[in-house]
């Protein structure tokens, strides 16, 4: 199924509050240039984060490999995130899924958004900056020009690592950027 209208963040949320569900989206999308993935290697490796060790205990790796089967992967395939050939045991992610993967934009442990980090990085930066000019004590040792330029430094080095991190834990990353690419490639040679 393809997806007509636009993701609202209640179906979003209803959709990721489950942490199979979550761990699926995150391992589909952190294949960049191989987007297709056997039912059984997704079930191992969500099994290995559920456990925490590799290979997962077989009782969990079993119950995964049922509730993805049974529940998970159909309910993404129904909203349209993933292909799911239930008899061929294959998932293929969906550029679609972009639409929910950014509801699980988490940078690090402290389960900051990248527009939160952003915001943050960009008041402290004008904080900086605005002491500077004020000429308070250890700010004033510091031209204002040199903290503006720091801070975009950190802007510019956190945008790149952004793009170039493999998407784990959800960051949107070049795999994305392959996909349009492959579904334009895709598109026009349909029209030739």
């Amino acid at each position: 199924m393809t997806r007509d209208a636009p993701l609202r963040a209640t179906d979003a949320h209803h959709l990721l509050s489950n942490a199979r569900r979550c761990e699926t989206l995150r391992v589909l999308s952190s294949r960049p240039g191989e987007p297709s993935l056997e039912l059984r290697e997704l079930s191992e490796r969500v099994a290995a984060t559920e456990a925490g060790e590799t290979p997962a205990p077989r009782p969990l790796r079993r119950s995964v490999y049922n509730a993805l089967h049974q529940t998970h992967l159909p309910k993404l395939d129904e909203h349209g995130f993933v292909s799911y050939d239930a008899v061929r045991k294959r998932v293929v992610v969906r550029a679609e899924a972009r639409e929910l993967i950014r509801y699980m934009d988490t940078l690090g442990p402290a389960g900051l958004t990248w527009g939160e980090y952003y915001r943050g990085v960009g008041i402290v930066g004008l904080c900086l900056v605005v002491a500077a000019l004020a000429a308070l004590p250890p700010f004033a040792l510091v031209d204002p020009l040199l903290w503006a330029s720091g801070v975009l430094v950190v802007f510019a080095v956190s945008t790149l690592y952004q793009l170039l991190a493999a998407p784990v834990g959800g960051r949107v990353g070049l795999f994305w950027l392959w996909l349009d690419l492959r579904e334009l490639h895709g598109r026009l040679n349909g029209r030739r």
